[in-house]
């Protein structure tokens, strides 16, 4: 179980929010008390609490594709993250062992259309830098939370739990 918070369509700049993002990861802590990461850019904020499972060494996120365009906050676990990556058309450098770098292959090779290739229980929000689009999924089976949330300025919000986005957004579902 890992725990992330992330931040999209930002209505105020980055520095400003960045501490908040943190202070809004830290209530999903308990989730992921191995490893604390954040990604903030003009655009986009990504945190994430991880729970060393898988690749416990170098799996620490978000996670990044090869060329830094591909950002990924995840939780859960990817069951057939090995048949997937042998399955990838395109040759991909992988940074970690992790079972969840394989949707930034993925995401590159099929666009959203990989959702339906996963088998496993996630939650994730995958950010591409390049184009400024996101992407926000979960398990079929709903197994893995995901919260999501605007705030009085229309920033849009994913968490893990629905405590993170308390007293921050106006509008949660």
């Amino acid at each position: 179980m890992c725990g992330i918070v992330c931040a999209f369509e930002l209505k105020q700049k980055a520095e400003v929010l960045r501490p908040q993002l943190l202070e809004m990861s830290k209530r999903v802590r308990h989730r992921g008390p191995d490893w604390s990461g954040i990604h903030c850019e003009t655009k986009a904020i990504l945190a994430h609490e991880r729970l060393a499972i898988v690749d416990p060494i170098s799996g620490k996120q978000p996670l990044f594709s090869s060329d830094r365009k591909l950002i990924l906050a995840a939780n859960g676990e990817i069951y057939n993250h090995r048949e997937l990556q042998q399955g990838l058309k395109q040759e991909h450098h992988f940074l970690t062992a992790s079972d969840c770098e394989v949707i930034l292959a993925l995401y590159r090779e099929k666009g959203v259309g990989f959702l339906d290739d996963l088998n496993g229980i996630f939650g994730f929000a995958l950010y591409d830098s390049e184009n400024d689009e996101y992407l926000i999924a979960r398990d079929h089976m709903g197994i893995i939370p995901l919260y999501m949330g605007w705030d009085a300025n229309g920033t849009f919000y994913v968490a893990s739990e629905l405590k993170a986005l308390e007293g921050v957004c106006t509008k949660i579902e």
